[in-house]
């Protein structure tokens, strides 16, 4: 039993992780600019243009402003986790690989396992909203209600919760046809197919990526300011009146209804981790890294703060419009056109969140598969392209089919759980590793010393990351725990077998945590 528990509880050498990066054949074309525009690319989506009004009209009214700080807050202390581990194991597996390093490979195979519900998963919900943009733009540009058959641009599934009288799970999704009458709804195929389109781009290259990506995140930023610049010439100084509505219940308005609206934005925060993702692609990754997720995350913040801002200014917090606030207030003072133009740029917002996380799925299975926890074949990199590529097919394949199957609320709230346990995992491994090796060259380490930036901003990290976790609902929560455990057989049946740090203890050999090699290593790197 101890030989078994060693293994599940081995932690990856430090000069285990210097020798993959060491020996990787990717190519490494990535700046610091860049991984700016993929950690902004990741981060606002639909959500800067949807999730503001939402949680504004139904939670926090005016004070919206104030639940987009405290959002901001809580995820820079996860940020700075990330930039630190990132700058100091600048490794493709990013939470997996980090976590491997410091709390063993077990734990390392959850967060790895669990990093599918953030990216692949995550992306095919983006796909879904995408296709419902897609309709809602090119519909606006013809002047018709829908310009697709509801019947190919819908999943044939939807998910209902239990209730008195009706029982959790799956029904067929009837929806209006063209000519107003009742089908069957069978297969998304927009959101099919702009997974597909993506993951051939992936498999070309990833500065070709980070070509179409850049472009996406300035268009979609160029729009987000233009929506600022513009609401201001129409904001009204008594909307803002009352600041902090009065609480009407749980959660509705005054100071509960702040922070339900901040747990509710906090996950449009999601997406700057996965720039740590493609640290083997980056040039210079010890300082670019830590650049591309604080730089990004500070300036969505800043962007986030000012949309919620000038909506609230320019709408009664209670007339906003739930499904399109911002294109909605934008024709409630006459400029429709202005509209229009607010979709192309969510539109275009969707395109690059999803470029983000399809990039970091097929890099996380790489990761696995070196280490051996998963088939050789999920490490190959192509000769010609330096690109993941079967990892990249395979994830592409299946993200494409959950978005043309599955509903979109149900991706939803396991992308949300699922991200928040890997937040949680990381924020533990920065302070194990602070603790365990405290002299381990870090490029960046988090300010405040060893008390303050090693001890005191992962615990935070740790904690709010456990609370919001908390704070799902028991469905999502449950899902989570049987997709872990699906994982757990899986690990069993092949990754603790085929493990390399696994058969080293099994041949009557143990990983050594440093070597006078992985110093030299690491003192070149840093």
């Amino acid at each position: 039993m101890s030989h078994f528990f060693r293994r599940i509880v081995a932690r990856k050498p430090i000069d285990s992780v210097q020798k993959e990066i060491n020996e990787a054949e990717y190519k490494r074309p990535l700046t610091a600019w860049d991984l700016t525009l993929m950690g902004i690319g990741g981060i606002i989506g639909a959500g800067i243009f949807v999730l503001t009004g939402k949680a504004a009209a139904k939670n926090a009214g005016p004070g919206i402003i104030i639940s987009f700080v405290i959002s901001g807050i809580v995820c820079v202390f996860a940020c700075l986790c990330y930039a630190e581990l990132g700058s100091t194991l600048p490794v493709s597996g990013s939470a997996y690989s980090f976590t491997y390093a410091a709390l063993g490979e077990l734990l390392a195979w959850i967060v790895g396992w669990d990093l599918m519900l953030e990216y692949l998963v995550g992306a095919a919900t983006v796909a879904v909203g995408w296709s419902g943009y897609l309709d809602i733009f090119v519909s606006g540009l013809v002047g018709k209600n829908h310009i697709f058959d509801p019947r190919w641009s819908n999943a044939p599934f939807v998910w209902i919760e239990g209730t008195p009288n009706v029982t959790d799970g799956f029904y067929l999704n009837k929806v209006k046809c063209l000519d107003g009458s009742s089908c069957q709804a069978v297969f998304n195929i927009p959101a099919f197919v702009i997974v597909v389109a993506i993951t051939i781009l992936l498999v070309l290259g990833i500065r070709e990526a980070a070509w179409v990506n850049n472009t996406m995140v300035i268009i979609k930023l160029l729009v987000t300011v233009m929506f600022i610049l513009t609401g201001i010439k129409f904001i009204n100084n008594a909307n803002y009146t009352p600041f902090v509505p009065p609480n009407e219940g749980k959660g509705q308005y005054g100071l509960s209804g702040i922070f339900e609206a901040s747990v509710s934005v906090f996950f449009a925060y999601i997406g700057f981790d996965a720039v740590t993702t493609t640290a083997q692609e980056a040039a210079n990754p010890q300082r670019d890294l830590p650049i591309g997720i604080i730089g990004s995350l500070g300036i969505c913040t800043i962007l986030y703060i000012a949309v919620s801002s000038v909506l609230v200014g320019m709408v009664p917090y209670r007339s906003i419009d739930l499904k399109a606030p911002v294109g909605q207030a934008l024709i409630d003072v006459g400029l429709p056109a202005m509209a229009v133009i607010i979709s192309f740029g969510a539109l275009v917002g969707l395109t690059s969140v999803m470029i983000t996380m399809m990039i970091g799925q097929p890099r996380i299975f790489y990761s696995m598969a070196y280490d051996g926890l998963l088939p050789p074949v999920f490490s190959r990199i192509h000769p010609k392209f330096g690109t993941p590529y079967i990892t990249t097919i395979f994830s592409g394949t299946l993200c494409a089919l959950l978005a043309g199957l599955l509903p979109v609320d149900l991706l939803g709230n396991l992308t949300s759980v699922g991200t928040l346990s890997a937040f949680f995992l990381v924020s533990v491994s920065t302070l194990v590793l602070r603790v365990t090796q405290p002299d381990l060259p870090r490029k960046f380490q988090i300010p405040g010393g060893f008390w303050f930036g090693g001890i005191f901003v992962p615990f935070l990290s740790a904690f709010f990351s456990a609370g919001l976790f908390s704070q799902a609902t028991v469905a999502s929560i449950a899902r989570v725990f049987i997709w872990m455990a699906i994982g757990l057989v899986i690990y069993f049946a092949y990754g603790f077998w085929h493990s390399k740090i696994g058969q080293a203890i099994a041949n009557g050999g143990a990983p050594v945590e440093r070597s006078e090699k992985s110093e030299k290593h690491i003192a070149v790197l840093g």
